[in-house]
């Protein structure tokens, strides 16, 4: 696929969720946790199929496009925090959808992964655990959750925790821990061995089915739903690992471009002081940083889809941009929202939203602290190495 096509995919995704997409924006239909409710979903899903957008990141085969391209599609498919949802990009799904492409048997991907690319089923990942457990967290090595053979099952028992969409997904891939070392099942929701425990209201409100809290007891799981061997299962969290946290980056580099063009017209618009805000420099100069941020941000995604794209493993990389993208992000989210004054705070206009979710982006697929601090644990083998 040439660079001109994914553009033009892009191009009519962009089109899409500024057009259709952004109405929606206003739509009451919000749950407890003023999150879009799935009627708003299906009706988003809809539109998305009409317009010919759903899942615009695969082929006609199936297959992916390059990272780089992706990175042109998701960009567009993240002007609205709801443009995720309608074109099926959004987490956890789109990492979930790129995991069982790479790794999953005809099998798996025949029973799970179809209704996921099609848009007719949504999905969970569950990995993380409570730390009053001392499970896994942004530490996955410290995992609580067990599971063993029984006959052609495999049997498990745990809790998870902050396990996003779980309350509504009809597909899970559940994480635990045998004696070979950690495993990875796919696993159809609802089902009564999985008890959600807990559903917080968190600062974000983009991704349905909350953050939940889940006891696993006695989960009776089939053999052959296992990915791959037991004792692989961190094999194939690191092959979702890189790539998810990149297209985090590029959903809310979307995001924080709209603000900024929200941002931008508001402060040509708006008069104070005799003249047009953006004329007051200590306004105009907050949406130059804007610009400044949103290129970086936008050459880090680039720098890491590339060594993807080369057959690279690009943790480093990854860790490097997740740090980089998530903090440019916050600073621009922060300007838009000071720029707008108390038109920022309020719901008129989504830069309100934006603020809050990358607020949590700066934590979820790793805090930046956990990425510094793995970097800095390559420099020092690096070192060591060098002596």
């Amino acid at each position: 696929m040439t660079e001109e096509t994914a553009r033009s995919i892009a191009t009519r995704v962009e089109t899409f969720v500024r057009e259709r997409v952004a109405p929606f924006e206003r739509d009451p239909r919000r749950d407890a946790h003023n999150c879009p409710t799935p009627e708003v979903i299906a009706d988003l899903r809809a539109l998305a199929r009409e317009a010919g957008v759903m899942t615009p990141h695969l082929r006609a085969d199936g297959s992916h496009l390059t990272h780089c391209e992706t990175a042109e599609v998701l960009i567009a498919s993240g002007l609205s925090p709801l443009g995720p949802l309608a074109c099926n990009t959004a987490a956890p799904d789109e990492g979930n959808i790129f995991l069982l492409g790479k790794v999953g048997s005809d099998a798996l991907k025949e029973r799970f992964l179809t209704p996921l690319v099609k848009g007719e089923a949504r999905s969970a990942f569950f990995m993380s655990e409570p730390w009053e457990d001392g499970g896994a967290g942004s530490d996955p090595s410290m995992m609580q959750t067990s599971c063993r053979p029984d006959g052609n099952h495999w049997v498990v028992n745990g809790r998870k925790c902050w396990i996003t969409g779980a309350s509504q997904a009809q597909i899970g891939i559940v994480m635990a821990k045998a004696e070979e070392g950690a495993c990875m099942f796919l696993v159809d929701l609802p089902d009564p061995a999985i008890r959600i425990m807990d559903q917080p209201r968190t600062i974000d409100s983009s991704l349905p089915g909350g953050h939940c809290t889940v006891e696993i007891e006695d989960l009776r799981i089939p053999a052959d739903q296992m990915l791959g061997d037991p004792g692989e299962g961190f094999k194939y969290a690191q092959v979702r690992l890189a790539p998810a946290r990149l297209t985090h980056c590029m959903r809310w580099l979307g995001a924080c471009i709209r603000c900024h063009e929200i941002a931008s017209d508001y402060a040509n618009r708006r008069e104070a002081f005799g003249k047009r805000l953006i004329d007051h420099e200590g306004v105009g100069f907050m949406l130059a940083d804007n610009l400044i941020d949103l290129q970086q941000a936008r050459l880090m995604i680039d720098w890491t889809a590339d060594a993807l794209d080369r057959g690279e493993r690009a943790g480093r990389e990854s860790s490097m941009t997740k740090v980089a993208v998530s903090e440019a992000l916050m600073r621009v989210a922060d300007r838009c929202v000071q720029v707008m004054g108390g038109t920022g705070v309020s719901e008129a206009t989504i830069v309100e939203q934006v603020f809050r979710e990358i607020r949590a982006f700066r934590i979820y697929d790793g805090p930046s602290e956990v990425h510094r601090w793995s970097l800095a644990k390559g420099i020092k083998r690096a070192w060591e190495r060098a002596q």
